[in-house]
This record gives C-alpha cells, sequence and structure tokens, in this order.
C-alpha cells in the first residue's frame, strides 16, 4: 500500500510553520500560568472549607468542585464568553479563559490539597498545639511544607493537562498556539503538517514542565 508521506508532513511547510505557531506561545504559557496560580490560590481555600465545621461552607466547596468536575472546559468556556453577555456581563476571550481555567483548576487542586493536608499525620497536629502555637502558624510552618511535598506531583499533572487545555482558547478566538496552527494550516492549506508541528511543541512544553518538577522533588525529597 503506498502512503504519501509528503501529504501528512511537509518539512518544508514545518519550518516555516513553527516561528508562526511560535507567536502564540506567550499565551499559552501565560494563560497556564495564571490559570494555575489562581486556581491554586482558589483551591486552597476551596480545601479548607471542605474541612471546615461549618456546614454550609462544607456544601458550597463540594457543590463547586462537584460543578466544576462534571462540566466539560469547552462547555464553561462557551457559556462565560457567549453566556453571560446575556445576563449584562461582557468578558474578552482573554478573561474568560483564565476564569474558566482558575475555575476548573481550583476544584482539582482543591481535592488534591485536601487529601494531602489530611495525609500528614495527627501527631504534628499535636505536637504543635502542645507547643501552644495557634492555627495559622501550624499550617503555615509544619502543615503546609509537608502536605506540600505530598502534593507536588499530582499538581504537576494538573498544570500539564491546563497547558494542553490552553488549546481550546482557540474556540473563542485566543491567539495561543493552536489557533495560529489552524491559521497557517487553512493558508496552507495543509492542516496535519502543522497539526504535528503543534503537537510536538506542546510535547516539548510539558516535557520541560515535568523535568522541572522532577528537579524539585528531588530537593524536597533530599530536604
Amino acid at each position: 500500500m503506498f502512503i504519501n508521506w509528503q501529504a501528512i508532513f511537509d518539512p518544508k511547510l514545518a519550518l516555516e510553520a513553527i516561528p508562526k505557531i511560535l507567536e502564540g506561545l506567550p499565551f499559552t504559557l501565560a494563560l497556564s500560568l495564571i490559570g494555575f496560580g489562581l486556581g491554586t490560590i482558589c483551591g486552597f481555600f476551596v480545601a479548607l472549607m471542605r474541612m471546615s465545621d461549618l456546614a454550609p461552607l462544607r456544601w458550597l466547596a463540594a457543590l463547586h468542585v462537584s460543578l466544576m468536575r462534571g462540566i466539560p472546559l469547552m462547555v464553561l468556556l462557551f457559556f462565560i464568553y457567549f453566556g453571560l453577555p446575556f445576563m449584562g456581563i461582557q468578558l474578552d476571550a482573554i478573561t474568560s479563559t483564565i476564569i474558566a481555567f482558575t475555575s476548573m483548576s481550583s476544584a482539582y487542586i482543591s481535592e488534591i490539597i485536601r487529601s494531602s493536608l489530611k495525609a500528614v499525620d495527627n501527631g504534628q497536629w499535636e505536637a504543635a498545639r502542645s507547643l501552644g502555637l495557634k492555627t495559622p502558624v501550624i499550617y503555615r510552618k509544619i502543615i503546609i511544607p509537608q502536605a506540600f511535598r505530598i502534593a507536588l506531583p499530582p499538581l504537576s499533572n494538573v498544570l500539564l493537562d491546563m497547558v494542553k487545555s490552553t488549546s481550546l482558547a482557540a474556540m473563542i478566538t485566543v491567539d495561543e498556539m493552536f489557533n495560529m496552527a489552524k491559521h497557517v494550516g487553512g493558508a496552507k492549506s495543509d492542516y496535519m503538517t502543522v497539526y504535528i508541528c503543534v503537537a510536538l511543541l506542546y510535547w516539548i512544553i510539558c516535557t520541560l514542565y515535568a523535568f522541572g518538577q522532577g528537579i524539585w522533588e528531588k530537593r524536597l525529597q533530599t530536604y
């Protein structure tokens, strides 16, 4: 069977396309890092709400986690960008993407943080309280540093997923890498080559992130 490799991947076009695709790299990195950073902050407070003694806080946090884990990210993006204007709230594509990424990632991150905090031995709490330390100090100095080492590997998985999810922002006109690849593919009438290029670029970014996470994890284990 004859395979037309030129139709699958054109090296010449790839060399021309990669610089254009990389014009979307700042958006890809910024959206993933901002969404992950804000999601981590929000996720921490959602985790504390899930662990609260106040039932309304637990129910509210549980509802947020259930909704965000049960709704596809694409649907959430479309609701924020296309749906909110019908309620009188008009947001640009970048802001809509950040809100969607933050909301979605905070649900997953909150469960990672909650399980990591609970994984710290209760004896740590008892020892700290016997020394007269207050709860905020116990969290900051004792519990969170230990929980962070436990949470780091699954948190890195969320970050990698965020990098790949930035491709969905192309659906609401954000000029990240995938959207730039679509433009090049349409102009050159060769989507396969540019999609292979953008897939390799996403893979390289995720590999670099994973490499950095591995180095950081080893340092924490040594410490």
